[in-house]
């Protein structure tokens, strides 16, 4: 890395420090975002739904029914495909008010200064196509996303007072729209969510604009607190646009003055007490993320999570399984691997960020085979969702490529969670699927899977986008899929979320029935996918020499970006070591055998990716 780039990525990390810290949502700015949203509801003609307000590290700084009388408002959870009660969450009916809070919490975490999403963008890089509606393309960008920042996540903090984040979300990340971010000066500082038209769903055609009420009412609550144009109506990825809203100021029937706000607030177990209060502000030790001062990673301005003390949450250590002594990687090991992993991240041009010359914010974790976290570190406007994610990806790549995870999905049985409602399969159907249809022993003999590979084999099209009358084999058959019912993803935590609904806090083992981890773990032992499977792109498995020793996910802008910070930074830190860590060797990846033709990729890096050279094909080779 040249010194100007070094300098620009340093003076970067500064200006976002300095001015992130000054911003926060104030409990009378959430009144008259809740007001606002009141208004046009009112003007809308509907006078029942729920309304939340949180700040951009999760916390809910208010949650308001319309109409506080009984009985609650409700959502019906529908795709709108057809698919009956029975699959996955399909048609299950819940209280509107955990609709309207995992809303606000996507519009905040998936934000940042340099992009604005929406749960409308949500929607559009979630589906089987990409663009929603369009035969013949892949599956969204963020295919399986929705299944993060669970209530049962390990790394998510839990409970209703203010504190660090990042904090959980009672559904996952929501594609319903109606969630929107908000900003002040620039800076997003939390995200409004509403939840008024009864149907927690998605837009399953882009090719359209939609007058969807719940959003209408979103983009009235969010006067006065809207991102930058720029940032919120030109990102792209693939060479298409983002989209933010399907509705805009014209189609309000509110005068924009906020409506009296009565004292309808309502306290939700596990997430906030009744009434308005005042947020966090992004980058302070109170948020729980903020700069890690050089002490950690000397060469790299990296952020990292408080503990709320002012300690790293998450500072490098060595391996607990395989220990150093036995081959496992030590705490420099660690340390040297994330500050190369954000050394290219500093380098790398963004995909999802304004302006275009932007380096990739992201989210690093590492973690040892039995998925112990050995250190997360993120650049300073790095999206929240990605701590989570970035985590989830980590594990999944160290889990699925271990020659144990067959036989510990296949002792996994079926469940019966609500008679005739909600029901789990025995996880070794998926097993048996995979076997039979890529190999006879996969997951059984420690073939290297990063989650690109994994990801591919959990499409309801198989190959990725194309109508092939098949599926892959950890995915639901398209007669009955959707993002609510998508096959081994959500198998392995729907019945945790379904528990933590009455907001109790995480369980020791965290999201899986999988075998816990080996002793060692700080605090309640967590299991290999303590925070959930993730199958979109952005995490590698480590190897000293040939045997496994961890895995490192990453998640941020963009998903090729991430392939590409987990595979070079793992690399480079191999060379720099000279201790035998790096990636699995060529004949130990998916790419060596073929499925009918079709190769399972590894990884994909982008086309020119540095800021500060015209380097190509940076991991042909490697």
């Amino acid at each position: 890395m040249n010194r100007t780039a070094i300098a620009i990525a340093a003076l970067s990390a500064l200006c976002l420090d300095t001015s992130a810290r000054a911003q926060s949502l104030t409990a009378a700015e959430v009144n008259q975002v809740i007001g606002q949203a009141i208004a046009e509801a009112n003007a809308q003609g509907r006078q029942s739904g729920a309304i939340a307000v949180s700040d951009r590290v999760g916390n809910v700084l208010g949650l308001y029914l319309l109409d506080s009388r009984a009985p609650t408002p409700t959502m019906k959870i529908d795709s709108g495909k057809g698919i009956p009660i029975g699959n996955g969450l399909e048609q299950v009916e819940l209280p509107a008010f955990f609709g309207a809070v995992a809303k606000a919490i996507t519009g905040a975490y998936l934000s940042s200064s340099g992009n604005a999403f929406t749960t409308r963008t949500a929607s559009q890089i979630v589906q089987e196509n990409f663009l929603p509606g369009e035969t013949g393309q892949p599956s969204g960008p963020l295919f399986g996303v929705q299944f993060s920042q669970l209530p049962c996540s390990d790394i998510i903090r839990f409970g209703p007072a203010i504190g660090g984040g990042p904090r959980r979300s009672p559904l996952g990340l929501s594609a319903d729209v109606g969630g929107m971010p908000l900003y002040k000066n620039g800076q997003v500082v939390g995200g409004v969510g509403i939840l008024v038209d009864g149907v927690y769903g998605l837009d399953l055609r882009a090719s359209d604009y939609d007058k969807n009420l719940d959003e209408i009412v979103a983009v009235a609550a969010q006067r006065g607190f809207e991102p930058p144009r720029d940032i919120a109506e030109r990102i792209t990825a693939d060479g298409k646009i983002l989209r933010y809203s399907d509705v805009d100021s014209r189609d309000l029937k509110s005068t924009g003055a906020a409506a009296p706000v009565a004292a309808n607030y309502i306290a939700l177990p596990g997430y906030t007490p009744a009434g308005a209060r005042d947020g966090v502000a992004f980058g302070s030790r109170a948020s729980g993320i903020r700069a890690e001062g050089r002490s950690e990673y000397p060469d790299v301005d990296a952020w990292v999570l408080d503990d709320g003390l002012g300690a790293n949450r998450y500072a490098p250590r060595a391996a607990l399984s395989p220990a150093p002594a036995t081959g496992g990687m030590s705490a420099a090991e660690v340390r040297t691997l994330m500050s190369e992993a954000l050394k290219v991240a500093f380098r790398a041009r963004a995909q999802i960020r304004r302006p275009v010359d932007s380096f990739a914010q992201v989210t690093v974790s590492i973690v040892d085979t039995e998925s112990n976290i050995l250190a997360i570190a993120r650049t300073p406007d790095a999206p929240v969702f990605g701590i989570d994610v970035s985590l989830q990806k980590a594990r999944s790549a160290a889990f699925l490529s271990r020659s144990t995870s067959a036989a510990e999905l296949r002792a996994i049985p079926g469940q019966t969670l609500i008679p005739n409602v909600l029901a789990t399969p025995a996880l070794a159907s998926y097993v048996d699927a995979a076997q039979r249809m890529v190999k006879p022993n996969l997951l059984a003999d420690g073939l290297a899977f990063s989650d690109r590979g994994m990801g591919l084999l959990t499409r309801p099209y198989f190959p990725d986008g194309l109508a092939s009358g098949r599926n892959g084999p950890f995915s639901t058959p398209i007669q009955t899929w959707s993002p609510f019912n998508v096959g081994l993803q959500l198998d392995l935590v729907i019945a945790d979320i379904v528990t933590r609904l009455n907001g109790d806090p995480p369980a020791p083992q965290g999201c899986t029935a999988l075998p816990q981890s080996a002793a060692g773990s700080p605090g309640p032992t967590p299991t290999r996918l303590a925070n959930g499977l993730q199958i979109f792109p952005g995490s590698v498995p480590i190897y000293r020499n040939d045997r496994l020793v961890g895995a490192i996910g990453v998640s941020g802008d963009g998903v090729d970006q991430d392939d590409m910070i987990a595979f070079l930074g793992l690399h480079n830190a191999g060379q720099r070591l000279n201790t035998g860590i790096g990636n699995a060797s060529l004949a130990n990846r998916p790419g060596t055998f073929d499925i009918d033709g079709v190769k399972l990729r590894y990884v994909q890096c982008p086309f020119r990716p540095f800021l500060d050279s015209k380097d190509q094909n940076v991991c042909a080779g490697k």
